[in-house]
């Protein structure tokens, strides 16, 4: 994997910590000797707008910017900004879904409808490489509705190599002190709930 760049696309809405997730990464990735570059493409700073990044490592590279239809890896953290990102993935792409749901305001006005079955329209197209988690329900019973970014962390952590001690170590260094102990829990819950067997 070190010789090729491997793409992921983070989305989510504003409040759930895409970002910060997005910075964890390149830390963590940063550290085990990967060339790192990430780019926050779209952005709404309120809380509910869609918000995607683009995060890129291999041995060298050269933009922040994924190709369109060059995914890897695309971790949802809500269901519908997922669905919106379907067509960025390649064929072989690897899903991760937190089964979360956030009426954007065209639903709550009652202009259109949230897509039903999600995580099965994946599994049509992604079989065998799509996994979903219920992040939000997770992060909850941690304390905190706002670790569900640490908790879908915690699951991507499995598809990689990684000491589970780089990742403790580079996210509480994102994160403010009176949080690390709910987040750690977090994140181990979220490696614990995530099996790739």
């Amino acid at each position: 994997m070190k010789n090729q760049v491997i793409n992921v696309l983070l989305s989510g809405v504003g409040g759930q910590g895409t970002i910060l997730a997005s910075d964890i990464l390149c830390s963590v990735f940063q550290e085990v000797g990967y060339d790192v570059k990430k780019a926050e493409v779209h952005g709404m700073a309120q809380r509910g707008g869609d918000v995607t990044t683009h995060f890129r490592f291999g041995k060298k590279v050269y933009s922040p910017l994924i190709k369109y239809g060059d995914v890897d890896f695309l971790i949802a953290l809500e269901l519908l900004e997922g669905l919106r990102n379907i067509n960025w993935l390649r064929k072989d792409a690897k899903v991760l879904l937190n089964e979360q749901v956030t009426f954007p305001p065209a639903v709550t006005r009652g202009t259109m409808k949230y897509p039903v079955d999600v995580v099965k329209t994946f599994k049509k197209f992604f079989n065998g490489n799509t996994y979903s988690i219920k992040g939000l329900d997770i992060a909850i019973r941690c304390g905190d509705s706002r670790a569900v970014n640490i908790v879908t962390l915690g699951a991507f952590s499995n598809f990689f190599e990684i000491e589970e001690e780089i990742w403790e170590r580079n996210l509480l260094e994102h994160l403010p002190k009176k949080v690390h102990d709910l987040n750690i829990q977090a994140f181990r819950e979220g490696r614990k709930v995530l099996s790739l067997s």
